[in-house]
């Protein structure tokens, strides 16, 4: 299972330190740290931000993975999404949009879903918020394009970027 550095290194630092002759915890505070530590994050970091090919849409966001076990584990992604393109519909002006697909424990390695999860926003100059769950995830990618007002096919999409890979033990998450 994909363990961040952060949770590493935090239980080597606690191990030194009970190493060194810091003074033993009570049960209950060491039920209570266990609980926590638990409770806590397997990787969370922010992602972004990543632009459409022409830079006319913009999106960044935060995901947070929490595992239950080696293969099961819940997925939360958030995010925003700006349209940059001023220009009206008449003048060619399009809206924002973005994709996601993800790669299931059960997957081959590269098996991508379909898109599974997508978000649109017409409205230069603004953003919108999005988020969304997925569960027994091993890899998230995000692209972002350009999508016409009543249109279904984006164009002007940048490349394909990884939120999240559970495979790769090298993967700075922190970049």
């Amino acid at each position: 299972m994909r363990r961040s550095v952060r949770t590493v290194i935090g239980l080597a630092a606690t191990t030194a330190a009970l190493a060194i002759g810091v003074p033993a915890l009570s049960t209950a505070a060491n039920a209570s740290t266990a609980s926590a530590a638990s409770a806590s994050s397997d990787y969370d970091g922010y992602w972004g931000p990543y632009w459409s090919s022409n830079h006319l849409a913009k999106a960044k966001g935060y995901i947070d993975v929490n595992y239950d076990d080696d293969e099961s584990n819940s997925v939360h992604i958030t995010g925003k999404l700006w349209d940059l393109d001023h220009r009206t519909e008449g003048e060619g002006g399009k809206c924002a949009y973005i994709k996601f697909r993800v790669q299931n424990w059960d997957d081959e390695e590269d098996d991508w879903s379909s898109s599974f999860k997508s978000y649109k926003y017409c409205g230069a100059g603004g953003y919108k918020q999005f988020s969304f769950y997925r569960y027994d995830v091993a890899q998230v990618q995000a692209k972002v394009c350009q999508i016409g007002l009543h249109s279904s096919y984006p164009v002007k999409c940048g490349s394909w970027n990884d939120l999240y890979n559970a495979y790769d033990d090298d993967y700075d998450y922190e970049a």
